[in-house]
């Protein structure tokens, strides 16, 4: 007969046996490898004592393939939920030293446990990635255990924020839970996506390419935009996860927390005055102004590396939480592409699911022209941009610092789109587009039969620009709100948030509306 102690001592070794992942022979290969391990990534994530572990005595139901005498306690992935800055979080981690990481039914049924428990509790879904992909030995079983997940990540979109971190190989089908969720971390020199490796690259295409440079961090922040944000080592991509969250709500039902700064609310900034420079075709960073503009000088920008003619990221107004949304002057003009379209379109509506206000920072000459951009579907992309901001819900504020020209100054949260309060600078210029090529259109006749067609020229450009090129046409009909002091952006900002923060409005009943995808 079984006494208590001899149970209570069997409980105490599964423990310890689950706390050992694969090994100690394979956590040492995952240190060697500069990885950490699943649980002491998690320790480096949560609050310290405050992760619950589920499912650690969970094991695989295979007996195919050698695999019926191999059993790991939690079956390579630990899952439960923690807190992070006080608030709670339910996550997974993937644990590489048990088969590679690879998914399994029961594996999959962890993950997808937590995940209907964050639905039903109201709270952020973290998955930790470090898997070799699918475990072949379970056969369709695994495919299935994937899908279920990915059934899930669509069905938690816009009801609470999800973050992926890849903090080791993700590839083949494994990627496109990453790809659901809303924000991607990436490690670099550790981490990698993709959808078909190398090897199978080779022999079907003959193209020869490490994984690094195939699917890396800096590959994917710089020139897929599949992933937000790169990390040098894990500690650094632990830091972005708590940073995202701390603008984000536990829920759609919830507004981001309030976070108390001594930066006053009053503060004006008369180096703001001369910004913007005197040449239109001069170009200023917009870094600039947003710094100036912020609690603190406080700026986490989202997918830095990749369309770079658009910042998007999250700061505070008064410690309210808001999703930025500005043209880059200073790379391709700020005009809006096929990336910066996506890139823009993404972003706002990710701040419009979770209630983030959104405060745009308007320079913007136009959308690219080119024969690439037409052929690569610009009118649809720069569609996903217009739809995003006509659709969003939140307190949208504007302020055009230079240029709002033709259709780009509709699609950049203009009052046209339900924006709320829209500023303009008396340096803004909004027009169907900028006076050179006005001119040249409208006095084509005129300027070719003019005795000095130069100075006629340039005649007209500066009559075109002192009657249209300034923003009061637009303030007069009601299109800008105010016209008000660079200096004086914050404070404005912030009264105008205020003033917002109780904003009720709702679409049209309807299953989906159908964007432009």
């Amino acid at each position: 007969m079984t006494t208590n102690v001899e149970r209570v001592a069997r409980l105490r070794r599964m423990r310890e046996e689950a706390l050992q992942g694969g090994g100690p022979v394979r956590v040492e290969r995952q240190h060697t490898w500069g990885k950490l391990t699943a649980r002491e990534r998690i320790d480096l994530l949560v609050d310290p004592g405050s992760f619950v572990e589920m499912g650690a005595f969970v094991t695989h139901r295979s007996t195919e393939f050698g695999l019926a005498d191999q059993h790991f306690l939690g079956d390579g992935v630990v899952t439960g939920h923690a807190t992070i800055d006080g608030r709670a979080v339910f996550l997974f981690s993937q644990d590489f030293t048990v088969f590679g990481g690879s998914l399994s039914g029961a594996y999959a049924e962890k993950i997808c446990k937590v995940m209907d428990l964050a639905m039903e509790v109201g709270a952020p879904v973290i998955g930790l990635n470090d898997s070799g992909g699918a475990r072949i030995q379970e056969g369709v079983t695994s495919l299935a255990g994937y899908a279920w997940i990915f059934t899930r990540n669509v069905l938690a979109s816009g009801v609470v924020p999800q973050i992926s971190v890849i903090m080791g190989p993700c590839a083949g089908g494994a990627v496109y839970s990453p790809a659901i969720t809303d924000f991607t971390v990436m490690v670099e020199g550790t981490s990698y996506m993709f959808v078909t490796g190398p090897n199978v690259i080779k022999a079907v295409t003959h193209e020869e390419i490490d994984a690094d440079r195939l699917g890396g961090a800096i590959v994917h922040t710089t020139t897929s935009g599949v992933a937000h944000l790169a990390a040098p080592d894990e500690g650094v991509a632990m830091d972005h996860v708590r940073r995202l969250l701390s603008h984000l709500p536990q829920n759609n039902l919830e507004d981001p927390p309030i976070v108390a700064t001594k930066d006053p609310t009053d503060r004006q900034d008369a180096a703001l005055e001369s910004v913007v420079p005197d040449d239109p075709s001069r170009p200023y960073d917009m870094h600039d102004v947003i710094t100036r503009v912020i609690d603190d000088a406080d700026f986490f920008e989202i997918q830095p590396g990749w369309a770079a003619n658009i910042i998007v990221g999250f700061a505070r107004l008064g410690g309210r939480s808001v999703g930025i949304v500005a043209q880059q002057p200073a790379v391709l003009a700020g005009a809006l592409d096929i990336d910066a379209s996506v890139k823009g379109a993404r972003f706002v509506r990710t701040c419009d699911a979770f209630n983030v206000p959104l405060v745009t920072f308007i320079d913007v000459p136009g959308f690219m022209p080119g024969v690439n951009q037409e052929h690569g579907g610009i009118i649809k992309h720069g569609a996903k941009l217009l739809y995003a901001y006509c659709e969003a819900t939140v307190p949208k504020l504007a302020v055009i610092t230079r240029k709002a020209y033709g259709g780009a100054y509709d699609v950049m949260s203009s009052k046209h789109v339900r924006g709320d309060i829209n500023f303009a600078w008396p340096t803004a210029q909004i027009a169907v587009m900028g006076a050179e090529g006005a001119v040249n259109i409208i006095f084509k006749d005129a300027i070719s039969k003019a005795d000095d067609p130069v100075a006629e020229h340039k005649r007209l450009v500066d009559e075109y620009r002192a009657e249209f090129d300034h923003p009061y046409v637009a303030a007069s009909l009601g299109y800008i709100d105010e016209v008000i002091l660079p200096s004086e952006t914050r404070p404005r900002l912030i009264r105008a948030l205020e003033m917002l923060k109780d904003k009720r409005q709702v679409n049209p009943r309807k299953k989906n509306g159908n964007i432009p995808l």
